[in-house]
């Protein structure tokens, strides 16, 4: 047996006014735990308020001076001690009444002198054991109520993000829009009780705005990232975004009532409403729009003002805050103005240095957990064996219930022990011995897998032990994306040993699937099913990053006389045209190179070369013509080089759309390369820069 040190032992304070009663209980107890003496209630009081957080058992009789044990345990819940602290009352005090009004003030057990040393013993080690696994528990509701925060509020994030990527955003959208929407609601209910928001309130309609403009993702991208100024009809297609957004959350096929799928349908469907009646979609007035969607829209108001978009430059926090209260991008609830014009001087810092939402405090949650034990009865008496033995069957039932595989690893001996359902699921016995040597448990999870979570577990520390990863499982012949969330074990050695882990398997398939589609919607071309304009432009700037001194073509070209196939055979037909013209191209290209439907019947090509582009680019402009049923394809082409064009990506597809431009003025069906002849051409497809007014369409 390891001897520990009085610094590694547990502590257990004695408070009884007989020195041999306490004299007993100590060598009953020294060879394990460090003893503290008390001889009266106030001493013992004066020692849990100075050392209680060392403590982990107070030994307790009942009738002393100056301070009963009653008394003692009065003082210790008015101060919430008697739930991180447990109190075996020892007592020759018997009676029924004495043994009732102990339980009624908290305490775990009861021990009669005289005393049995056996019996002493064993139910300190058993309170001690079962008041430590009640704070493992507490932890793990912590650790499990912050996760699926997290995920949850992870998968609301990269959704919203994805729409900021597909909209030309900065990234940064969301985040500003969460913060000032938290800082507002905060000084909001500071301000009045007229809203009656309560803290749980105001965070899930901080987590829901990041969901104001989910609508987006079904906008055209020309129109979505139109550099100038809207017609009347883009504009009012740009518009129907807050219906779509809102009509996505309402058909939703399940959790239709829940609290937050709720605040955010109010905000994705009325967040471009005002004050005045003069919003859309529904022409809301005063009140009649969810102070959440109020809050919202000043916060998106503000930060479109105050960033940088493809269609104007950015103003400052003063000028933003200045046009805003002045009536320049709409009304607004007036407390709400009174809330902007108060916290504008210090805005620009509390931005800056506050998160507070995405960097949500984890002592909370612990609270939480805290409040959950804080309700449980956690008396324990002679039945403190069966009531541990309860615990297990509850952990059991519980894990069963879960639908999650639920494990336990052990170094030595090597053995994995799993939930009841887990293995049934995998296929698998619940005890597995020698895993490393198991066929089953081979099967399950991929070599690599294994030996790189073994890794990232030993790795871990005692402060640090948690561990995240994802992996393929085998479900009994189905490979499925899986998330194990494991926690390392540490001996209490010093230096200490990793000695296993426990954790659990959640099937992620589904969700991580969804995902992956959601990524190829913003990324590639609905129709075509090549990378859209706004991704290939990020590809190419990523490849010319990589390997600055490569040489490179830029290649735009469109087909010649396609609006004659929609006109002569229809829409539909011209669509068919348009993904056998996809297929083409994609066969005529290399695997290094970059081809996009850049909108309507343009494209893009960019590929690197080394000696004969003519050759190359020859090549492709042939494979593209030819017919498709009863109408010829035949294709203009311009292209820019990085050797003659300087000035990155831009300056590069200015100049191939002007040699585009050249092509097709010349009569159409050849490619050019651009050359500086063509320095004032105009173009065809670029955008063409006009004057447009900062105050205006700062919103789309």
């Amino acid at each position: 047996m390891i001897s520990l040190s009085a610094e590694q032992k547990p502590k257990i304070l004695i408070v009884d006014d007989s020195e041999l009663n306490r004299a007993i209980l100590a060598d009953m107890l020294d060879d394990e735990y460090e003893i503290v003496e008390a001889e009266n209630g106030l001493q013992g009081v004066g020692l849990l308020q100075q050392r209680g957080s060392e403590i982990s058992l107070v030994l307790l009789d009942i009738v002393m001076p100056q301070m009963d044990g009653f008394g003692v345990l009065e003082v210790m819940a008015q101060n919430q001690w008697i739930e991180d602290i447990p109190v075996i009352m020892i007592s020759a005090e018997t009676g029924s009444s004495h043994i009732e009004r102990a339980y009624e003030l908290g305490v775990t057990d009861f021990i009669s002198r005289p005393f049995d040393a056996l019996i002493v013993h064993r139910r300190v080690v058993n309170t001690i054991m079962l008041y430590a696994k009640q704070k493992r528990l507490a932890n793990m509701v912590a650790d499990q109520i912050y996760e699926n925060e997290q995920r949850s509020s992870l998968l609301i994030d990269i959704l919203s993000h994805i729409v900021e990527f597909r909209n030309g955003e900065s990234g940064l959208h969301v985040l500003n829009v969460r913060t000032l929407t938290e800082l507002m609601l905060n000084h909001l209910v500071q301000k009045t009780d007229r809203y009656q928001l309560s803290p749980t309130d105001i965070s899930m309609i901080c987590t829901a705005s990041a969901l104001h403009d989910i609508g987006k993702i079904s906008i055209d991208e020309k129109i979505l990232n139109k550099p100038g100024r809207f017609t009347d009809e883009e504009f009012a297609i740009m518009k129907t975004h807050s219906m779509a957004g809102a009509e996505m959350l309402e058909n939703l096929p399940i959790h239709q009532d829940d609290p937050l799928v709720k605040v955010a349908y109010d905000i994705c469907r009325w967040h471009h409403e005002r004050w005045d009646g003069r919003g859309y979609p529904d022409g809301l007035r005063g009140d009649e729009i969810p102070i959440a969607a109020q809050i919202v829209a000043l916060a998106d108001v503000y930060d479109a003002l105050t960033s940088k978009r493809c269609y104007k430059d950015s103003f400052s926090h003063k000028k933003a805050v200045e046009m805003i209260l002045a009536g320049q991008c709409g009304t607004f609830n007036p407390l709400l103005m009174d809330c902007l014009r108060e916290l504008s001087p210090d805005l620009p810092a509390l931005m800056s240095g506050s998160n507070s939402v995405a960097q949500r405090d984890r002592r909370e949650m612990r609270n939480v957990a805290q409040e959950i034990r804080r309700h449980e009865e956690l008396t324990a008496s002679e039945r403190t064996l069966q009531l541990l033995e309860h615990e297990r069957m509850k952990y059991s039932f519980f894990a069963d219930m879960s639908k999650e595989i639920q494990f336990e690893f052990t170094v030595s001996p090597p053995m994995i022990t799993l939930s009841n359902w887990g293995a049934e699921h995998l296929g698998l016995e619940e005890i597995i011995m020698d895993p490393y040597h198991h066929a089953g448990a081979q099967a399950v999870m991929d070599a690599a897998d294994v030996q790189n979570l073994a890794g990232a577990l030993r790795s871990t520390s005692p402060d640090l032990p948690v561990v995240t990863y994802d992996c393929k499982m085998n479900y009994k012949g189905a490979w499925r994306w899986t998330q194990i969330v494991a926690r390392a074990t540490w001996s209490s050695d010093e230096p200490p040993r990793y000695t296993g882990a426990i954790g659990k398997a959640i099937d992620i398939h589904d969700s991580r699937m969804k995902l992956n589609a959601l990524e190829r919607m913003a990324s590639h071309d609905a129709l075509t099913g090549l990378l859209n304009h706004a991704y290939a432009k990020k590809r190419i700037l990523e490849r010319i990053e990589t390997r600055p001194a490569a040489s490179y073509a830029l290649v735009i070209f469109d087909l010649d006389h396609f609006k004659s196939a929609n006109d002569t055979y229809g829409h539909s037909f011209g669509d068919q045209v348009l993904v056998h013209l996809a297929e083409k191209l994609r066969q005529c290209i290399r695997g290094g190179d970059i081809a996009a439907r850049v909108g309507g019947d343009e494209f893009l090509i960019f590929l690197e070369y080394k000696d004969d582009v003519d050759a190359v680019l020859s090549r492709i402009f042939q494979s593209l013509c030819g017919r498709f049923e009863q109408f010829p394809l035949s294709v203009s082409m311009g292209a820019a080089l990085t050797a003659t064009v300087p000035g990155g990506y831009d300056a590069l597809f200015h100049a191939a759309d002007a040699a585009l431009y050249t092509v097709k003025r010349g009569g159409r069906g050849q490619y050019r390369f651009y050359d500086e002849s063509m320095r004032d051409t105009l173009s065809v497809i670029s955008p063409i820069e006009d004057g447009q007014d900062p105050g205006e369409d700062v919103l789309k």
